[in-house]
């Protein structure tokens, strides 16, 4: 929000509860124009007529958006057999049935712009102990392609973004469901909410296909593509890991999954001392056109070291 408001931009938010939302309000008040900055609606994007009654709210006092982001999710620390059947839909229903109301309600109202749906790098490779967040990213990848096609095919003047996402030092962690022994982290190397908000605003001025943020996204999408089976077994026991800390959990705290909690109106979670503050950002199709060529490049000068070494074998024995 704050970089989207440094730009110029009247910012709406949507999101469960009322408590966070009019701290916002409040944090943000009036630009000199006596125009608010931020104007909130209270609803679950899981609920696709709640979402759009709140979204026309905010047009009315806001008017027609130009950039629309979704980035609503849940999660759950566990096993996946340790899961209830609606603990695993109620994280798929927000993190991409909500992605996919947001891109009904926009393409809505909406004339023009760039709508941009905020994955994450585990769309790509999934994790242990978090099967329906996973699985919620990975829908998002395939319903977003398939959008974007249906956009391009109909001439639209909306254009729709995909920006993948590291590991965030953002609230999730002190919120989300956990059944693990200990609390859960960020899996290192965490990064600033600054760096997703960066992308996410280049992703909206520039509208390109996909980007991946932050090099533990790229090693994730260059290994899943190069040794998955691999990667399954690393992330047998690696995997787990990454996501705990040595803090037991005595589960005592309340957690978001199915009602909002109370909690400060921040980006940041509690990893702020161990979060980077910057991440490089790339363009998706670009970075696997560099990468098919450093793999032709390889190929080629393997050719060429074969080419000249089988001569001097045949020549050996010859004489």
């Amino acid at each position: 929000m704050d970089a989207l408001i440094a730009q110029g931009c009247r910012v709406g938010v949507i999101a469960r509860g009322t408590q966070r939302l009019q701290q916002l309000e409040r944090d943000f008040g009036v630009a000199t124009n006596g125009l608010p900055r931020i104007a909130t609606a209270s609803a679950d994007v899981a609920d696709a007529t709640a979402l759009d009654i709140a979204a026309g709210s905010l047009i009315a006092k806001l008017g027609t958006p130009e950039i629309w982001v979704n980035c609503a999710m849940a999660t759950a620390f566990s096993r996946f057999c340790d899961m209830e059947p609606e603990e695993f839909n109620r994280i798929v229903d927000v993190t991409f049935i909500g992605q996919v109301n947001g891109c009904r309600s926009a393409l809505k109202h909406m004339a023009r712009g760039t709508i941009v749906n905020v994955g994450s790098g585990l769309s790509y490779r999934s994790v242990p102990l978090q099967s329906a967040y996973c699985a919620a990213k990975h829908a998002i990848n395939g319903f977003t392609a398939s959008l974007r096609s249906e956009l391009i095919r109909d001439g639209h003047a909306i254009s729709l973004s995909l920006v993948q996402l590291p590991a965030m030092d953002t609230p999730q962690f002190d919120w989300a469901r956990n059944r693990l022994d200990e609390k859960p982290q960020p899996a290192p190397p965490i990064y600033a909410p600054e760096v997703a908000a960066d992308a996410i605003l280049r992703a909206a001025r520039e509208a390109p296909r996909e980007l991946l943020v932050g090099a533990s996204v790229l090693k994730l999408v260059g290994a899943q593509a190069a040794a998955p089976d691999w990667l399954d077994h690393k992330m047998a026991q690696a995997g787990a890991d990454m996501q705990t800390t040595d803090v037991p959990d005595t589960h005592s705290r309340p957690d978001n999954l199915f009602d909002p909690v109370d909690y400060p109106a921040k980006a940041k979670g509690s990893y702020t001392d161990r979060s980077r503050q910057t991440g490089i950002i790339v363009d998706g199709d670009r970075a696997r056109l560099a990468g098919l060529a450093g793999v032709a490049l390889i190929g080629a000068a393997l050719g060429a070291a074969l080419s000249t070494a089988l001569p001097r074998t045949r020549r050996n024995r010859i004489q």
